[in-house]
């Protein structure tokens, strides 16, 4: 039997993007199909929707109206929250007490967050992380630009405290998440999510599970004939 072909996706998102998840979660069905045929190392680059968003953040809603021109009563429907059921992941408040208002958060230190846990600590912790504040935005509508609450979530997560303390503190980083974007931006990528095959091939957008097993494998197919 054959050893399953092995291939690196670079994704860039931001945790406020709910196609971001949903993304993820339908390439995850589309990797568990493939299992025994195609693996994949993944890793996690910052993309910030709202760079400019002030630290006590926006109510969605009014952020909506403002950036898309989306009535509130839109913004707040359960279209995509039905989506993300269909794809595998909940989007509906699951904290304790009553659902807090909806906001969208200035994400920088959260993306400081990510890559030192991927330098520190490598792409399997950088996805429990991700996928963690994923969680705390979507299903806790939790404070993402609160240093408090993004050090909590990377110790639930396993990740040592100090470590992430430093990097949050660390603002030199906070340019190297600058300059990250920036190249990006030269690369072609304006939207989120977008993911990276092999450093060559480009997939827009959150696709189905069997768009994503296809363009894999083809990926899989083109790199065997370029050899």
């Amino acid at each position: 039997m054959n050893a399953p072909a092995h291939l690196r996706i670079d994704i860039w998102s931001d945790v406020m993007c709910p196609w971001c998840i949903i993304g993820y979660k339908q390439l995850e069905q589309a990797l568990g199909d493939l299992e025994g045929e195609i693996e994949a190392d993944i890793s996690w680059h910052p993309f910030e929707l709202n760079r400019d968003m002030p630290v006590e953040g926006e109510d969605m809603g009014q952020h909506m109206l403002r950036k898309y021109g989306v009535p509130p009563e839109q913004a707040a429907s359960d279209r995509m929250a039905r989506i993300a059921d269909k794809a595998g992941y909940s989007m509906r408040y699951a904290g304790e007490g009553e659902e807090p208002p909806r906001r969208i958060w200035n994400t920088l230190r959260a993306h400081k967050l990510l890559h030192w846990a991927l330098d520190a600590h490598g792409q399997q912790a950088q996805t429990r992380l991700k996928l963690a504040l994923f969680d705390a935005h979507f299903q806790q509508r939790r404070n993402m630009s609160d240093d408090a609450t993004l050090l909590e979530i990377a110790e639930s997560v396993g990740l040592d405290r100090e470590g992430a303390a430093a990097a949050l503190a660390d603002e030199a980083l906070s340019d190297t998440i600058r300059a990250e974007q920036a190249e990006a931006l030269e690369m072609g990528i304006t939207a989120v999510p977008m993911m990276l095959v092999n450093r060559k091939f480009m997939i827009p957008g959150a696709q189905e599970p069997e768009t994503y097993a296809a363009y894999l494998r083809k990926v899989v197919e083109r790199s065997a004939n370029a050899d």
